[in-house]
């Protein structure tokens, strides 16, 4: 059941005292649900402004900015293994927790990844699953609320406790429906994903990918991931977000037009008026020239997509046939199965796809395999797709 608003407590947590006490507190339940607010328009990190929790008599709110407070009694109890921590949307809850305390809070249930394996949708949103499961409303007036402005009113407070207090009844209508179909295996792989620290690493040497480009020039991407790992490297020491060093938009203009030296830096239109002269201009110089004499076999290459290669487009469009067809079947969400690249690298005969093992083999992968194999046929059955088993050929 879950807790009237008049049962919430709105007074934040500011004192260690205070906190051990409600962490000793939750520490009895069997669950505990988290949720946080932070702001990340100015960092590089995110700055934790408000951690709220909730156990199955109370749900509070812990000032992670109030003076003197230590934290570690929460990261205890995010780390205690006899205590399962409930998210929604867990990925940047978690980042946060690992970034602060060097531990991932397990073992984890997130509710939106659960709602995915029970076939409410793509990516269920927190308003969505309480209004189906909780039958109640959620008030958004304070979506964007500045957290870190103090004093917070009631209103903030009871707009960030309904994010914990709902969520076990989200949670435990969930969880059932996971024992009931005996599907609590497939939430259990992607929760080993979430708790996998290699989920959160931030690799500058992989940094380069994230930026959208339509060259496969070798030499144009070696010097355009040398660069990006070196704003990487600035935004995480200075705590910057990257486009506070340099936009992306620079980083492909100087990559184009590799610059030798500081009066080279300054004439590129992308890069800011006094740029090269400070101490990053020469960071960046001498990154550049670095990356110029890069083997060749050190350069980077672009993945390309296999979709457009001959005979393989039809393949890929079929396939996405029978996982839209096996998906709706089984009542789960396509996304959480196979992605478009999943399904390219399947047409052009990779198997090490997850969809072609676990459960996501006996819903699609199997089938997935015998229509490339020329053992399954597709049929329109009335208004249905209808999958064909063929004969074996002699």
């Amino acid at each position: 059941m879950t807790l009237s608003r008049t049962a919430l407590n709105t007074d934040l947590v500011t004192t260690t005292t205070e906190l051990a006490a409600l962490c000793e507190r939750l520490s009895h339940g069997e669950y505990v649900t988290v949720d946080t607010e932070f702001m990340r328009e100015n960092t590089f990190w995110p700055r934790l402004c408000l951690i709220q929790v909730g156990g199955a008599d109370e749900a509070r709110a812990i000032d992670p900015m109030a003076e003197g407070i230590d934290l570690e009694p929460l990261f205890a109890l995010m780390a205690n293994p006899g205590i399962l921590k409930v998210f929604h949307a867990a990925r940047q809850d978690i980042e946060i927790f690992l970034h602060l305390s060097g531990r991932i809070p397990e073992p984890l249930f997130d509710t939106q990844v659960a709602a995915m394996v029970c076939g409410y949708g793509e990516s269920v949103s927190y308003e969505t699953l309480v209004a189906k499961i909780a039958r109640a409303g959620l008030d958004k007036s304070s979506r964007f609320t500045d957290w870190a402005r103090r004093p917070l009113t009631d209103r903030q407070l009871r707009y960030a406790l309904d994010d914990v207090t709902h969520l076990r009844d989200v949670y435990e209508t969930l969880s059932s429906e996971l024992e009931r179909t005996g599907r609590s295996t497939w939430l259990d792989e992607e929760m080993a994903i979430l708790m996998d620290p290699a989920t959160y690493r931030v690799e500058p040497a992989r940094a380069w990918q994230r930026i959208k480009t339509r060259t496969s020039n070798r030499r144009f991407l070696g010097v355009l991931k040398e660069i990006s790992a070196w704003r990487e490297v600035e935004a995480q020491v200075r705590d910057l977000p990257r486009g506070r060093i340099l936009k992306d938009d620079a980083l492909l203009e100087i990559a184009a037009n590799p610059p030798g030296s500081i009066e080279d830096l300054k004439q590129l239109r992308g890069v800011p008026r006094g740029f090269a002269e400070g101490r990053l201009g020469q960071g960046l110089v001498d990154m550049v020239n670095r990356a110029q004499p890069m083997p060749d076999a050190e350069m980077p290459e672009v993945e390309r997509s296999v979709e457009g290669a001959r005979g393989l487009g039809p393949l890929v469009e079929l396939l996405k046939v029978i996982l839209k067809a096996k998906c709706e079947a089984h009542d789960v969400a396509q996304k959480l199965v196979a992605n478009s690249a999943d399904l390219e690298r399947i047409a052009a005969g990779d198997t090490d796809v997850p969809a072609l093992h676990g459960w996501r083999g006996q819903i699609f992968g199997d089938d997935a395999v015998a229509l490339k194999e020329g053992r399954l046929a597709l049929a329109a059955e009335g208004r249905r797709v209808k999958l064909v088993r063929l004969e074996p050929k002699d």
